[in-house]
């Protein structure tokens, strides 16, 4: 529920942007200050959810996502930009507590199944992947001829039966030692480690690079003349190939080792690239984001794995918070710039951006593998 309505407002919020702003290029500023709001949010998420327990935050991560519908609605109806890239701030919180049923999952999946708890949890994206655009589809034109108004109404809808459903979740309380925020090694101790250095880095620029990419797609769709159901059937496909290699990603892991994963999906993010840049057709733009959505789910998977062998019990929150902090600054500044870049110097821009950060992760897997041996903490 919580990822249907993620992909609901990525296929629908730098629409609604381009719709209220005055200067096209902020057109994506308010999943810009979602990512920015998700960035500050996991801080907050993970601690309290390390003081009250999964259940509590969880839920209070909800109730803030109705928060954010709601002022996005309002800002619609009144036509304020700016109060839309509120509603998209608050959003972004109620993103940086979901993010963490990832966590929950490998914290009490025990080391062995670490890798197909996170792959498990992620492949509810494959129901969010049919579920997201197409609620954004039904819903829509619900206030006509105010646009996009219906599709938060639905986002509303989405969290609050999430809420619901989260009373029947047993999630583990944290224990006394868990509790102990302090406990444990220095953060900057935990950070040196190799192995968190190459896990951040997989899903910072995994995580950036995809961000970068799905925002500009409905905007260049919306260029080169594809109507609004085109662009939600690529951002559905995109989504579900986000998701669905998750039945067995974990497996993948455990089979081939986790860093040989992370280099086939940089592999599969950069021949993302050579797709987007081939054409501007339908399929250019289908294709491309699958090879991205797929690329992604390796590295990221990859990497959450890799970072839950860099600390301790005690240190979890710490740790988790400062994965998550790190990753989504990157997604941040991916958001900010990819509506620059689509504005002002256009898609192919914004794609030749990829190799880069790819040719990074590669070369420091290569070294991982080679030079550093992954024990169990």
């Amino acid at each position: 529920m919580a990822m249907s309505g993620s992909s609901m407002v990525a296929t629908m919020s730098a629409l609604v942007g381009q719709m209220l702003a005055d200067d096209k290029s902020l057109a994506t500023l308010p999943i810009a200050f979602q990512f920015t709001a998700m960035m500050g949010g996991t801080v907050f998420a993970s601690m309290l959810m390390g003081r009250f327990g999964r259940r509590v935050g969880f839920t209070f991560g909800q109730i803030i996502g109705i928060a954010g519908g709601t002022v996005s609605v309002f800002a619609i109806f009144v036509s304020d930009f700016w109060l839309f890239a509120f509603g998209g701030a608050l959003l972004g919180v109620h993103n940086a507590f979901w993010q963490h049923y990832r966590f929950a999952a490998a914290d009490t999946a025990g080391t062995e199944y670490r890798a197909k708890a996170i792959s498990l949890v992620l492949a509810g994206g494959v129901i969010a992947a049919a579920l997201g655009p197409q609620l954004s589809k039904w819903s829509v034109d619900w206030f006509l001829p105010v646009m996009f108004a219906g599709g938060y109404v639905m986002l509303i809808i989405v969290c609050m039966t999430t809420v619901v459903l989260l009373q029947f979740v047993n999630i583990p309380r944290p224990t006394c030692r868990d509790r102990g925020a302090y406990r444990g090694r220095p953060l900057l101790e935990i950070a040196s480690q190799p192995v968190f250095i190459v896990a951040v880095l997989s899903s910072m620029c995994s995580y950036g690079v995809m961000t970068l990419v799905m925002t500009a797609t409905p905007l260049a769709m919306q260029f080169c003349g594809f109507i609004f159901n085109d662009t939600a059937s690529v951002i559905q496909w995109h989504v579900l190939a986000m998701f669905a290699p998750s039945f067995f990603t974990g497996t993948l892991i455990q089979r081939f080792g986790v860093t040989n994963v992370i280099i086939a999906g940089a592999l599969l993010i950069t021949f993302c690239m050579a797709v987007n840049t081939s054409g501007i057709a339908f399929i250019n733009f289908w294709l491309g984001m699958a090879l991205l959505g797929i690329g992604w789910n390796l590295m990221f998977i990859g990497g959450t794995t890799l970072v839950t062998k860099a600390y301790r019990p005690e240190e979890q929150a710490r740790v988790q918070a400062m994965n998550d902090f790190l990753v989504f600054s990157t997604v941040a500044m991916a958001s900010f710039g990819s509506g620059v870049l689509q504005a002002n110097f256009g898609w192919l821009a914004v794609n030749l951006i990829i190799p880069v950060p790819m040719i990074i992760v590669f070369i420091s897997m290569v070294w991982f593998k080679r030079h550093v041996r992954i024990t169990k903490t």
